[in-house]
């Protein structure tokens, strides 16, 4: 006889395994990071955790944005559906493009509000994704395009993004007959998790291959807010001849704050932004209307991300001192809030040297030995992502990177 949860499994579409789905015995990363600090705490009740693993801002929003917010919320109009988007922020963020990038777009033409990068992300592929077309992303990396696209039936090429090659993806090793049938080019610069940003030489050449080959950029630029340096600022738009191929998305979740707010947008050429407003309309009906407004709010507001880059730098460069300190080597990305690594291959603490095989080995033994909780990532080369934005209801900024420089003062690493 059969049971409820074999009729249910009956109806599992085959794009997310089918009968199959959930019995995957795999158990993931951030699995094993919550298993393994459970089994500290079950040990050491009170132990206080720093937890770098966080990929989310340690902040609230500014409160000028809160206090809009909260007028707004009252104004009758807004109550209702947003649909495609309020004009208020599509000005407000081509004021921000042209200010920040200098990238003069339409409001009414280039730009369209999402509910966040990660929901835009999943649009995209419907757009312009068929079944069987190539797509080319990389690895590590933010995998919502990716998976969306395998979804669809397309074939995802991951190019791997290493210490070596700058954290650039080598895309034209892909060779000409590859590119040939490539449809879109997934990029995220700056880069999660690596930090990486990138050149305007990397950029120029990828229009330019894009342009030859006739596939689409997408660039997830959701960190660009939180580059230090002006200089350092790039958008691919920026690029002569990238508006016929290339769209951008950016987020105000890490410069400003907002990560739960879900706002953010797409911007580049109008027909391309007329395909993603076209399914979005069929997907959501657009952001909270008060919402949208105090983020137009926010973006006016150009110091509010320059203050939160300028602390996750100070932060960067605190981290990156200690750790070298004591033999981890990191090297500071230009924008970002996270450091990225090779990982150690042993250590010694407390007299004891253990070696690690992985990345997984090595972030384990920091939560375990250490009470320092960091991502691990072995997509290409054991590595590690260790947050600037400290999770923690007891420590302030100041305690924090004290205790890390306490738990690490008695550990020499080696590569």
């Amino acid at each position: 006889m059969r049971t409820a949860e074999d009729f249910a499994k009956s109806f599992f579409a085959n794009r997310i395994g089918g009968e199959n789905f959930g019995k995957a015995d795999k158990i993931y990363k951030f699995e094993k990071i919550k298993r393994a600090k459970r089994a500290v705490l079950a040990k050491y009740p009170r132990r206080i955790f720093l937890d770098m693993g966080v990929g989310e801002p340690d902040e609230m929003a500014n409160m000028g944005t809160i206090d809009v917010l909260f007028r707004e919320v009252q104004q009758f109009e807004n109550r209702g559906y947003a649909d495609n988007g309020c004009s208020e922020f599509k000005e407000a963020a081509a004021k921000y493009m042209a200010s920040m990038f200098n990238v003069p777009l339409d409001a009414d033409n280039e730009i369209l509000h999402s509910l966040g990068s990660k929901a835009a992300l999943s649009i995209l592929p419907l757009c312009f994704v068929n079944e069987s077309d190539t797509v080319i992303t990389t690895t590590p990396g933010y995998p919502i395009f990716g998976t969306h696209a395998q979804y669809l039936g397309a074939n995802v090429i991951k190019l791997p993004l290493s210490k070596a090659n700058d954290y650039l993806p080598e895309i034209e090793k892909l060779g000409e007959k590859t590119l040939q049938k490539t449809k879109v080019v997934l990029l995220n610069y700056p880069n999660n998790p690596t930090g990486a940003t990138c050149t305007r030489e990397f950029f120029k050449k990828i229009i330019e291959l894009a342009h030859r080959h006739k596939f689409l950029v997408i660039n997830d630029a959701a960190y660009a807010g939180l580059t230090f340096n002006k200089a350092d600022r790039l958008s691919i738009l920026e690029i002569s001849g990238s508006k016929e191929v290339a769209l951008e998305l950016h987020s105000m979740s890490k410069g400003f704050n907002m990560t739960g707010w879900r706002i953010g947008w797409v911007c580049g050429n109008k027909h391309l932004i007329d395909a993603y407003g076209n399914v979005k309309d069929n997907m959501d009906s657009g952001q909270f209307l008060a919402i949208q407004k105090a983020a137009a709010h926010a973006l006016a507001n150009i110091s509010i991300p320059e203050a939160n880059g300028a602390r996750y730098s100070m932060r960067m460069d605190f981290v990156t001192a200690i750790m070298g300190e004591h033999g981890f080597e990191l090297d500071k990305p230009k924008a970002g809030f996270f450091l990225y690594g090779v990982t150690p291959t042993r250590a010694e603490f407390n007299g004891t040297v253990t070696k690690f095989d992985s990345a997984e080995q090595f972030a384990a033994w920091m939560i375990t030995e250490l009470g320092i909780i960091c991502v691990p990532w072995d997509d290409v080369e054991p590595a590690v992502r260790l947050s600037m934005t400290f999770s923690s209801d007891t420590l302030s900024e100041r305690q924090a990177l004290e205790l890390l420089k306490e738990r690490v003062s008695p550990v020499r690493f080696f590569s």
